[in-house]
């Protein structure tokens, strides 16, 4: 592939897609060249030094997150929509979002869904004080379950691990409740719940 075949696009995806699966430390203007088939000289020409490269993926990155955009029929199952769109856009780019945070752009990166999430809780009566309470609760569950699932996927393996812990017993005597804590929790189906919970809550208070 020569410069001329090249575009700035192709470029920051190819290190997008670097950064992803190995973070940031593993970007560097060589391997970049080397996953596109192109001179470094060409990765150069096309991005700036390593900096501004990452400077660049940061300002992708923000320009992503802003384009959230609920669905659905009602305000309880649109803001719901934009809080499964936010969490899918966490999980799918930790390293990315991380380096958008240490730039100190973070604020300026939940701008979009939170703006998405007040036209939603306008919608459905909310305003002033209210409003803003709901739209951070919302936010606030989104990131929090993100941070948790991180943490639940990097730690060491647990003994005893749940299945070993929860029997009748330690269930209070409820044996499908042990049962159900035994099994591993599905982290789609919780969230899908907790944030429905949450939202319809706010609505209703």
């Amino acid at each position: 592939m020569t410069r001329n075949a090249l575009t700035r696009d192709e470029v920051l995806d190819a290190a997008a897609a670097l950064v992803r699966q190995h973070g940031p430390v593993a970007l560097t203007m060589r391997k970049l060249a080397a996953e596109l088939g192109t001179a470094v000289t060409s990765i150069y020409w096309h991005v700036g030094n390593r900096e501004s490269l990452l400077d660049a993926l940061v300002a992708r990155t923000v320009e992503e997150m802003g384009a959230i955009r609920a669905v659905g029929r009602t305000p309880e199952a649109r803001i719901v929509s934009v809080a499964r769109k936010l969490r899918r856009e966490l999980r799918e780019r930790p390293h990315l979002i991380a380096m958008v945070h240490e730039r100190g752009l973070t604020e300026r990166m939940f701008l979009p869904a939170q703006q998405a999430l007040v036209h939603e809780v306008h919608a459905a009566g909310l305003r002033g004080a209210r409003a803003a309470e709901a739209m951070r609760a919302v936010q606030f569950q989104v990131v929090g379950f993100v941070l948790v699932e991180r943490n639940r996927e990097r730690s060491p393996v647990q003994s005893p691990g749940e299945s070993e812990l929860w029997d009748t017993v330690t269930a209070e005597h409820d044996p499908a409740l042990a049962r159900a804590l035994a099994r591993p929790a599905d982290p789609e189906k919780l969230f899908a719940a907790s944030v429905r919970a949450l939202v319809s809550a706010l609505l209703r208070a």
